[in-house]
């Protein structure tokens, strides 16, 4: 059996392609260079290339490409690449599956819970309507609507809606990791903005389980049972690391002035998202605690 996972050279696609070869997958991976061996098959998102070809009779395809939102300060320029990579990668990688003679079974197509916009205490879960935002309509809206031509040709499309991803390898822990161990960690504006979280080992056997169930599609909610606030990861990932938390929280202002606009959407606002079709379907998490998740990761 064959998956085929773009992004694969990001944090969670490594994950991903690691444990899918683990178990005995063949993959391949889609790359935006010259193909350096079977295990590769090059595509090029942005000029909508992609020989069908490359995904003809594989079993399922992984899509994880996009840039990363968080890794600049929010521009316009670079909101547009934001939405572009996302929409115009799908539109791509869609046409390609749906044009295939042996078409694949399943497309998982990564999303994200900013779909929600800023829930408040509310807790959401897959049947809840968009938010309001730059992420919900600009970004999540128009990139999930891509992956409609593939469910109307008979492909299962499950959508992935990630939330804040924990890993001592790459993400947001290991860029904040050394301000708590100074001693210095502070909640982030009111501190009461919900912040749902998932570990990274928990990601992946939540897609591998998504991937393997042929009644799992539509919008999935790939995040822990138990979403906690800022002040409260605040206060877990201090002791995680056995350091005490500044007394005074860092104001709204001071954040937006240092990362702009990815500071009013990413992290002075929250979701309070519950995974509901993973827990209907049975499955089972590892980390159902942020303190157990910590600890695993670090």
């Amino acid at each position: 059996m064959t998956t085929i996972v773009t992004g694969s050279s990001g944090l969670l696609g490594s994950a991903l392609v690691e444990a899918l070869r683990a178990e005995g997958t063949r993959v391949v991976r889609l790359v935006r260079r010259e193909p350096q061996g079977a295990d590769e098959a090059f595509w090029n998102p942005a000029r909508g290339v992609l020989d069908p070809a490359a995904v003809e009779g594989a079993e399922a395809v992984v899509h994880l490409a996009g840039a990363g939102i968080g890794d600049r300060r929010w521009s316009d320029d670079f909101k547009r690449e934001v939405t572009r990579s996302r929409v115009e990668g799908t539109r791509t990688l869609v046409k390609a599956l749906t044009q295939a003679g042996a078409r694949p079974g399943a497309l998982l197509s990564g999303s994200a819970i900013g779909f929600y916009g800023d829930t408040g205490d509310r807790e959401v879960d897959e049947t809840a309507p968009p938010g309001d935002g730059f992420l919900a309509r600009e970004v999540v809206v128009p990139w999930e609507a891509e992956t409609e031509p593939a469910r109307e040709a008979g492909i299962r499309v499950a959508l992935l809606r990630t939330g804040l991803v924990l890993s001592g390898e790459g993400g947001m822990l290991p860029r904040i990791l050394p301000v708590f161990k100074m001693g210095l960690g502070a909640p982030l504006g009111s501190g009461g903005q919900y912040w749902s979280w998932i570990s990274v080992d928990d990601w992946v056997e939540a897609v591998l389980r998504v991937l393997r169930d042929p009644e799992i599609s539509g919008p999935v909610n790939v995040t822990a049972p138990e979403p906690v606030t800022n002040a409260e990861f605040t206060r877990t990932l201090a002791r995680a690391v056995h350091r005490p938390v500044m007394p005074l929280a860092v104001p709204g202002f001071v954040l937006r002035a240092a990362i702009g606009g990815f500071a009013e959407e990413g992290v002075l606002t929250g979701q309070r998202v519950l995974p509901r079709r993973l827990l209907e379907a049975g499955h089972t998490f590892r980390h159902m605690r942020l303190g157990d998740a910590l600890a695993a990761v670090l």
